[in-house]
This record gives C-alpha cells, structure tokens and sequence, in this order.
C-alpha cells in the first residue's frame, strides 16, 4: 500500500495534476477575485454542484470549459475516477453553488479523495455566507461555533440546540426559507432570552439583516407571507446569568464538549432509514455524502443501529 501511494503520488506531481478549489461570490458577482477567474481559466475541466449556476458564472467571465456534475447524490461515486484523472495530470476545479467549497457542501468529499491519493490540492479562499452573516449582526465575534443545517424534525432540532446552549460564543446556522421559521420557533423557544439575526441575501440587491430577541425574531418571520433568499441566523452567546444557570464557566472545557454528541444527526438520520426499510448501504452512501464523512464510519453506525 504504502509503494503504491508514493508511485500515484510521484505521477501527480511530475504532471502537475491538482485540483483547484476554488471560492466564488454569494450574490455579488464583483466578489470574484482575479486569482479565482485564472484558477478556472487554468482548468481542463470543472466540477460543480449544478452546471447550470457555474456555467452562468462562467459566462460572465467569458471561459468555456467541461463541467462535471458533482453534487451530494454522486460526488462520492465520482471521486475515483476525478482523482485518476488529475493523477494522470489533468488540473480540475471545484466550485459549489456559491461561497466557499467544503463548508456544508460536498465538496469536501473530493478534496478528501485528492488528498488520500497524494493529489495536490490549492485553495483559492472567497466569500463565506456565515463568517459575513456574523460581521454584518453586531452580535460579538470573539468566539463563534458554526453549526450549519439543524435537523429537520422539531425534537431533533431543540435537543440539539440545547446541547449547543453552553458553547461561549455565537452560534451561526444555515436554513432554507421553507423550514426557517420553524428553525426560529426552536430558537426562541430554547433561547428565549438571547438576541438573534437573520441574514439574508447577502451581497446581493435585497440584503437584510433583522436583529432582535430570538422570540421578536420569530414572531416577525412567522408574520411574513413568504421569505426568500439563502439565510444565515445567528444567536447571540449566552450571558453570564445563562451560563451559570447551564452549570457553565465562561470557558469551553471538555464536560462541555462531551455533552455534545457529534453524531446525534445523522444517528437520527440513520434511525429514520432503517425504519423505512432502505438498505444498510444505500444510508451509508446517500449520509456520507450529507455529513461529508467516510462512507465505512457511516457504515459501522448503520450496523450499529441495526442490532
């Protein structure tokens, strides 16, 4: 094994095959650096999450090249063969929809594979939606956890943020518009007495950041007929009163750490697929994709659900 990750390891680099992630704008086009238009100029080909949102990007940049389909349903089957493909020597980018690859988007699926095959792998850093969702708040930066999507079902989603509750710094989250207001239900009602933002459209034409109570913040979105765009909420830290009525210090320390169960989700996850009777293999791929984690760990939980 060893002999042939340091051949595969040597080919890639005597050709100068690598993969290229590459960050792109989170509305604003004027947001694309020229270090991230020359990345996808020097691509032989370019995998993304939808082809139709890259080759719109393209466009405007005036560069044609392949696209490849890569989003959460095959990026893991794909892999193999894109790495093979840059061992061999072809140079391939890496783009999500939009913002940063790898941060709650397969992408980080591809750069695993790369890495494990000994291909060169360069970032090419752009925006990211919750890192400007926490500047544009107000809320203190000073320390922040960023959580990403909550579970779908309600008790899932407040059991989760109450073990979130004594993390010392802001809690950032994405969501959809169709679930955010029953996200912010859960955020208010585990957090009723924390401020809250929700950001939306950032960079674009209609940005908006709304900051109030979590339950203000509530009430106002549940009151609106439709709310559009891509959103980041974030939750202020807790207070000291708030930490001391969790049995929390003002630092994380490791009772803290071990009272949040990083598998909980996609535990849930699995739980729910066993009951609808789909096979032990087909979770282990469709989760590894979702949770960007290694098909054979999601695989052993699946087994160890089963008993």
């Amino acid at each position: 094994m060893a002999m042939r990750e340091v051949a595969m390891t040597g080919r890639a680099e005597s050709r100068q095959g690598r993969l290229l992630v590459v960050g792109t704008p989170i509305g604003n086009l004027g947001d694309l650096s020229p270090r991230a238009a020359e990345a996808f100029r020097r691509a032989d080909a370019i995998c993304c999450e939808d082809t139709r949102v890259t080759s719109k990007l393209l466009a405007h940049l005036g560069v044609e090249r392949p696209l490849i389909r890569c989003d959460e349903n095959v990026i893991a089957s794909r892999a193999p063969g894109l790495v093979e493909r840059m061992l061999d020597g072809d140079v391939l980018a890496y783009a999500s929809d939009a913002g940063m690859p790898g941060i709650s988007d397969p992408g980080q699926v591809l750069v695993e594979s790369a890495r494990a095959e000994g291909v060169p792998v360069e970032v090419v850093p752009g925006p990211v939606a919750c890192a400007t969702a926490l500047v544009a708040s107000g809320i203190p930066c000073e320390h922040f956890f960023f959580e990403g999507f909550l579970p779908r079902k309600a008790g899932e989603r407040e059991r989760r943020l109450r073990q979130l509750a004594t993390v010392p710094g802001a809690l950032l989250f994405y969501e959809s518009p169709h679930r955010v207001v029953a996200t912010l239900e859960s955020i208010a009602k585990v957090f009723p007495t924390r401020e809250a933002a929700l950001c939306r459209e950032l960079t674009k034409l209609h940005e908006e950041v709304v900051r109030c109570s979590a339950p203000t913040l509530h009430e106002e979105m549940a009151a609106r007929e439709q709310i559009k765009g891509e959103i980041v909420i974030v939750v202020a830290p807790p207070s000291e009163e708030e930490s001391a009525t969790c049995g929390a210090d003002a630092a994380w320390d490791a009772a803290a750490a071990d009272a949040i169960d990083p598998d909980a989700a996609i535990r849930a996850d699995i739980k729910a697929a066993l009951e609808a009777g789909e096979p032990a293999s087909a979770i282990a791929k469709r989760l590894s994709q979702r949770y960007s984690r290694r098909r054979r760990e999601v695989y052993a939980l699946v087994l160890e659900l089963q008993q």
